[in-house]
């Protein structure tokens, strides 16, 4: 029946007033809630409004049995993605954001921020030992990706099959976000039809490996430019770590 009301909803494209009391229900069906309490409205908010800032004690006790994986999305809860670097940057400048982040990958993305793939720490210490300067004979296909608008409930099984925390993109296939994987387990617990089967994430390699390599007087690779990470966003000029090449 709700999702005949949402079908419903749509055709008729009006605005349709349902009075419930199971939250649950109110939580799928509305766009926008309201909540009563003696005849009186003490909160109208979005679904993740009310979750996420209840207006007061009665709201926040009303709400704590949700199941917030059906309403929550992957930007509610998603992080900024970091390390991120450009398809046009080079081995040196991956592997140094990568060190710096304690990441044993990172995410690669366009000039216009479209998720186009990752690299790992091991594979640019590998082009790094041959002098080679760009990154595009090391870029895997990125494992997983869900849209921003997904619920929590369906991205438990690929974030416990993603191998690094799982990549967040708009609808233009934009990267805005990643979930690591204790971000969502830790908040919300193992989610349904998960088979047991954990997919290891991918261990750093020794900093001081990696260091090694970075010192270790191979050529420099081109000029760069600054990318859009924490220098730009905050006004302040790139540093080497955080350039990408031209």
């Amino acid at each position: 029946m709700q999702e005949q009301l949402l079908e419903l909803q749509e055709k008729l494209q009006k605005t349709i007033v349902f009075i419930t009391h199971d939250l649950n229900e109110a939580m799928f069906l509305g766009d926008r809630i309201a909540v009563m309490r003696d005849g009186r409205i003490v909160q109208i908010g979005t679904p993740e409004d009310i979750l996420t800032d209840p207006a007061n004690d009665y709201v926040e006790q009303f709400v704590q049995d949700v199941d917030r994986a059906r309403v929550l999305t992957a930007s509610n809860v998603m992080e900024r993605p970091r390390p991120v670097v450009a398809e046009t940057a080079g081995p040196r400048t991956a592997l140094r954001q990568m060190r710096d982040a304690y990441m044993s990958a990172t995410y690669v993305v366009g000039r216009d921020r479209k998720l186009v793939g990752i690299v790992t720490d091991r594979d640019a210490v590998k082009l790094v030992r041959k002098g080679e300067t760009t990154l595009a004979s090391i870029l895997k296909p990125v494992p997983l990706a869900v849209d921003e608008n997904e619920v929590l409930m369906n991205l438990f099984i690929p974030a416990v099959e993603s191998p690094v925390p799982l990549a967040v993109t708009d609808a233009d296939g934009r990267l805005v976000g990643v979930i690591p994987r204790v971000t969502l387990l830790a908040a919300l617990g193992p989610g349904p039809g998960a088979t047991g089967e954990l997919t290891l994430p991918l261990m750093p390699m020794p900093q001081a490996e990696i260091d090694a390599v970075l010192d270790d007087g191979w050529t420099a690779e081109p000029a760069t430019f600054p990318v859009v990470e924490r220098g730009l966003e905050r006004g302040e000029d790139a540093t080497p770590s955080e350039e990408i090449t031209r």
